[in-house]
C-alpha cells in the first residue's frame, strides 16, 4: 500500500487505497477524520471520525465531505492539505 502525505496548517493528510477503499485520512491536534471512497471511485463518500470508526454521513461531493472531515477536526475547510492522489475524489 502506497501513501501520499500532505501537510500544512499543523494537518496532516494521508492518502491510501485499501483492497476495498480509497482513502484521506486527516489529523490535527490529536482529533482525527477520515473520507473513504469505493475502490472502483464511483460511490458516494463516506466521512468517518477516524478510519475504522463508524460512517457518520455520505456526500456525492468531495468538499461537502471535506467541510465535515474540517468540523470533525475543529478547522477550517480551506486548511485541510490534500495530497495529489485524492484530489480526484468524490463524484
Amino acid at each position: 500500500m502506497s501513501e501520499s502525505v500532505a501537510e500544512a496548517n499543523d494537518i496532516t493528510a494521508r492518502y491510501y487505497v485499501t483492497d476495498d477503499e480509497r482513502v484521506l485520512e486527516f489529523e490535527a491536534n490529536g482529533k482525527t477524520a477520515a473520507v473513504a471512497q469505493n475502490i472502483s471511485g464511483y460511490a458516494m463518500l463516506k466521512v468517518r471520525p477516524t478510519v475504522d470508526g463508524d460512517e457518520l454521513e455520505r456526500y456525492y461531493g468531495f468538499d461537502m465531505a471535506l467541510d465535515h472531515a474540517a468540523e470533525l477536526l475543529g478547522v477550517s475547510p480551506h486548511d485541510l492539505p490534500i495530497p495529489d492522489d485524492a484530489e480526484d475524489m468524490g463524484m
